[in-house]
């Protein structure tokens, strides 16, 4: 009767029998076709549990932290270089492919600022017994600037944002409101992965506010959330100032915001009109506001639009508080003149208090007038 047992290629020593799920794939070299398997003292001599690098080098950004992976900057959010070092391992590491229950566990060491040396362990399974393994990884850091920081340091950018207002400065309040929304729209962009998201400058002058940012994109919808809050319209200019380096023309592009000439709170007095002064309450789409004769609700026409003809009286904020004197009718009620203390009779309008004692009043040169109490 023949001899059926497997010997190995290499020593002559007959391979015992095992179960084929421990047998890994270790063919004869000199006999690549044939199925036969290498006995556990030859297959050890020639087995390396762990394939590791002799040195890992990691690019890392000096001013925001961010790793280069491939050919681009990551935004890594470690709280230092051990947590980026102990990835960076784990990426270049490889375990032999027929290691079973693999387990690992590191221990880095600081050596200096920019060297980590990350002693690893190993151990699982092959052929039914355990192995185990010890490399030790050094790490070498090396600070350098990421694109974007670079860029930010050399105040690039490629779109303004200009906030102007028709026939006025832009107030305090559109100014601050304005970077508020710059920086918003940067921090969402940056939220999505987008590390060309930033804001180069944000720079105060006579007519208003002009917020460079690094891409047209962003500029964009700076502009529009602005006139989406404040009302006005956007028009935009592109200005040609490179070629890049396969030789397309790079443009710069301007949008000016022009904001409408009045403001929630002005109060104003309409040309070609009888129906009163109108308190401006919203100046998106149509101006719109409240009449201070009758407290009617006022909405300028299509063709009007944000800016009808009209002149600026005062604003909600020069009111002054006076005293009711008496309420004569639906229509008037009587008032001390905050200037002269004279008892003067005015429009009684509908959102006047008949049980108030004193009331908001704006002296003009179109007269008195009650201003509703927004308290």
């Amino acid at each position: 009767m023949s001899d059926t047992r497997a010997f190995c290629p290499r020593c002559g020593d007959p391979v015992p029998d095992r179960p084929s799920s421990e047998v890994p794939g270790a063919a004869d070299p000199l006999r690549p076709s044939a199925t036969v398997e290498l006995c556990d003292a030859c297959y050890f001599d020639d087995f390396d549990f762990v394939d590791a690098p002799d040195r890992i080098d990691v690019r890392v950004c000096s001013q925001c932290g961010a790793v280069h992976r491939g050919r681009r900057w990551v935004d890594v959010g470690a709280e230092d270089y051990t947590d980026v070092a102990i990835d960076e391992v784990a990426d270049a590491l490889g375990v032999h492919v027929d290691v079973a229950d693999v387990a690992w566990q590191v221990e880095p060491e600081q050596v200096d600022p920019n060297t980590i040396r990350m002693h690893c362990c190993f151990t699982g399974t092959v052929r039914g017994e355990p192995v185990e393994d010890h490399v030790v990884v050094p790490v070498r850091i090396a600070r350098q600037t990421c694109t974007r920081c670079g860029r930010i340091a050399g105040d690039y950018y490629a779109s303004v944002v200009q906030l102007r207002a028709a026939n006025r400065a832009p107030t305090s309040e559109e100014v601050e409101r304005t970077k508020t929304i710059a920086n918003r729209v940067v921090a969402d962009m940056e939220a999505t992965g987008d590390r060309n998201a930033f804001v180069t400058e944000m720079s105060e002058v006579d007519e208003g506010l002009n917020v460079k940012v690094s891409t047209n994109k962003i500029g964009k919808k700076i502009a529009n959330k602005v006139v989406e809050e404040f009302g006005g319209s956007v028009t935009d200019s592109e200005t040609l100032v490179t070629e890049d380096e396969d030789g397309n023309e790079v443009y710069r592009v301007t949008f000016a915001v022009r904001l409408p000439p009045f403001t929630p709170g002005d109060v104003i007095d309409l040309a070609d009109d009888d129906g009163g002064p109108v308190l401006v309450r919203s100046a998106r789409g149509n101006l719109k506001g409240l009449r201070v004769t009758t407290g009617e609700r006022y909405e300028a026409s299509y063709e009007e639009g944000n800016a009808p003809e009209a002149r600026k009286l005062g604003e909600i904020d020069d009111a002054v508080e006076t005293t009711v004197v008496a309420v004569e009718d639906a229509n008037a009620v009587q008032v001390l003149d905050p200037e002269t203390y004279e008892a003067k009779t005015i429009a009684r309008p509908d959102y006047f208090d008949p049980e108030a004692e004193t009331v908001p009043v704006l002296k003009s040169r179109a007269g008195l007038h009650v201003l509703p109490d927004d308290d």
